[in-house]
């Protein structure tokens, strides 16, 4: 207690003068989050906390700005770190150098393999880093009772988790039917997040009105899953807070920035839901969010607060958002408010980087532990066990929406021979398959799938939302089968296959969903993926093709998905046949 009281007294003192600061910046232009405003004045540091705004001339250390721009560090309000295919110590470097000092993040895609271990591993390893990482508990593991995942979590297994300080709630609810059905363990989940006080996100996709009222009376808060400006309007007439989503596989910002007014601003954050490494490099995170809404509109100041404050009241970071007294010292540096490009980041008073890239003591991350490794079990599949009957020469076809979630369900005439479906370049249409990979079962979705651009080849991935099944798609059978036992020896991972060969692979032995590699590394790894790719996809692909993948699997979202037990339709909320004889 001494020592707090110590503490305060100093803040007090700098903050009053009396004191020397342990860091004072100069000559930087601060982004007002409140007023939405520019002003010149200096900010005075210490222990990692802001305590003045105005005029300080004594410090331990003076930080001059050169009149650059002064933000509050960026949050990602909602992001499954595992998309990024690098464990959590590693996402942090890449994270930090873009501008996002916190995230909040759903860690349901390695629970979903893994259970309670999966959440577990993700928290310890967080806890290596440098960036402030706050968790939502899963809701839904398995996504939708449908489903064969590698592990059921109930409220009871939650529980032990909401004291843990870097837990923040529950996180999106994607069973809807278990919530308009009042299904035991979903309210005992929701009650549990209630009892706890805190919030609870929400998933969705394709909802209308009814089903806005259902999740909004059940407590839920939240959706990042507006894929239009309509839908973003519906959510916050009824309270929500809207995420505008920019990720990998769903785009959605164009969409939805047009109908954010000053009059109801203050409820729409970013997140990036899931970002895959490469883009994360290459264009960044929520700093990409922010250039975009700039780009499409928003003024800068309140792109910048959409950005902080707007995500840290959202899920009630009392410290965070604001370059302000009693706010934490996370800060973004630019130089251009109309183009902004992260200069300089510093983490609670630290400066952790420069000019783009990771500049603070590299942290060491604790080994990994077997209990997330080791994950990939299934039998050996032979030519044949891949055949789909069709009748008629007609099928049921998912059709890809380039940069969304959502599928389309259509009724196509397809390639026919022998009484079995033949994939078609010239449709394009590919063959989809799903192969149950936790508990060995042998259990195989088998399905058509349209809008891939596949010319020549397989693709295959161990990352298939949420279940993490193995998901492979292609214009043979021998070239599926290669990349699905390609991926069953390396234990998990992404591999491209033309003519029966190997063109490129990369191993995810952590959960099947993210490498043991550091970024840099793992970033290389996928450029050759990229390059294997041009040879196996037509040239006018506007697709991530392994993301869009790995979503034609979640049966949670509209229209129409493969599971291991067969093509599901979400709408029906029943399995349905390929082909009807």
């Amino acid at each position: 207690m001494d020592q707090h009281k110590e503490q305060l007294r100093k803040r007090i003192e700098v903050a009053a003068g009396k004191r020397p600061a342990d860091m004072v910046i100069k000559n930087g232009q601060v982004i007002d989050v409140f007023n939405q405003r520019v002003v010149e004045k200096d900010i005075a540091i210490v222990d990692g906390l802001i305590v003045g705004l105005g005029s300080y001339d004594s410090a331990e250390e003076m930080v001059d700005a050169a009149g650059m721009y002064i933000a509050p560090g960026f949050i990602d309000g909602h992001v499954h770190i595992e998309s990024s295919m690098v464990r959590p110590s590693e996402f942090a470097k890449v994270a930090l150098s873009r501008g996002v000092t916190s995230v909040v993040t759903d860690p349901h895609e390695i629970a979903n393999v893994c259970g309670k271990a999966g959440i577990q591993f993700m928290m310890d390893d967080a806890a290596d880093s440098l960036l402030d990482v706050y968790f939502m508990l899963p809701s839904c593991v398995p996504a939708a009772s449908l489903e064969q995942n590698g592990a059921h979590l109930m409220a009871d297994d939650l529980e032990g988790f909401y004291y843990n300080k870097q837990v923040l709630g529950l996180a999106e609810v994607m069973d809807f039917p278990a919530v308009e059905a009042g299904s035991d363990d979903m309210m005992d989940k929701l009650l549990a997040a209630f009892h706890h006080n805190v919030p609870i996100d929400g998933h969705g996709a394709g909802f209308d009105e009814r089903a806005l009222n259902i999740y909004k009376a059940a407590g839920i808060t939240t959706d990042h899953e507006c894929n239009t400006g309509e839908e973003a309007l519906e959510r916050i007439e009824r309270g929500m807070h809207v995420l505008i989503r920019q990720g990998s596989a769903s785009k959605d910002l164009a969409s939805i920035v047009p109908v954010v007014t000053d009059r109801n601003a203050h409820r729409f954050l970013f997140c990036t839901d899931d970002k895959g490494l490469d883009e994360l490099m290459e264009e960044g995170s929520i700093d990409d969010n922010v250039r975009l809404s700039i780009e499409h509109g928003i003024a800068p100041v309140q792109a910048v607060q959409m950005a902080t404050i707007n995500a840290a009241e959202c899920y009630g970071l009392k410290q965070k958002g604001a370059v302000a007294p009693g706010y934490e010292a996370d800060l973004v540096f630019f130089d251009d408010l109309e183009n902004i490009k992260v200069q300089t980041v510093y983490k609670s008073g630290v400066k952790v980087a420069e000019e783009g890239a990771y500049a603070a003591d590299s942290r060491e991350a604790d080994p990994v532990v077997p209990a997330v490794c080791d994950t990939v079990h299934i039998p050996e599949m032979e030519e044949g066990s891949l055949d789909i009957p069709v009748y008629h020469q007609q099928g049921t076809v998912i059709e890809v929406v380039p940069n969304r979630l959502l599928t389309h369900k259509r009724r196509e005439e397809v390639e026919v021979e022998n009484g079995l479906f033949v994939p078609s370049p010239a449709r394009d249409q590919s063959k989809l398959v799903v192969v149950e990979r936790h508990q060995n079962t042998g259990d195989t979705g088998l399905g058509i799938v349209k809008g891939l651009k596949m010319n020549n080849g397989a693709i295959a991935s161990t990352v298939a939302h949420d279940s993490h099944n193995l998901v492979a798609a292609g214009t043979s059978d021998k070239d599926i089968l290669t990349a699905i036992h390609h991926l069953h020896d390396m234990g998990g991972g992404l591999a491209v296959v033309q003519n029966g060969k190997v063109l490129a692979s990369v191993e995810l032995e952590i959960a099947g969903l993210m490498s043991k590699q550091d970024a840099p590394a793992l970033y290389d790894g996928l450029k050759k993926i990229d390059a294997a790719l041009e040879r196996v996809l037509k040239n006018e692909v506007d697709i991530n093709p392994f993301l869009t993948l790995s979503f034609l699997t979640l049966p949670v979202i509209p229209e129409v998905k493969l599971t291991t037990k067969g093509l599901f339709d979400t709408t029906q909320q029943k399995h349905i046949p390929v082909s009807s004889s």
